[in-house]
């Protein structure tokens, strides 16, 4: 669905932005999956997309069974 493959980037820029300018701090735990779903307005296979991307980009880690978080260390684009 074409919304959805806009709404997976936006969501990830955004997400981004919010990591870079400091508003999310490292080792700062990022809301659930439905959380994100819900307060965007997706499916939760979108925010899947998104989380993906941020950890590609190395500004967020996955801590099985805890969550999702901020890296601590984040890499230049």
């Amino acid at each position: 669905m074409p919304t959805e493959r806009v709404d997976y980037r936006r969501i990830a820029n955004e997400i981004a932005g919010r990591i870079k300018s400091g508003e999310l701090a490292p080792g700062e735990k990022l809301p659930s999956t439905r959380e994100l779903a819900g307060q965007h307005g997706v499916h939760i296979s979108t925010i899947n997309r998104v989380t993906t991307i941020l950890k590609d980009r190395g500004l967020v880690e996955g801590h099985p069974g805890k969550g999702l978080y901020v890296a601590e260390a984040e890499q230049s684009d």
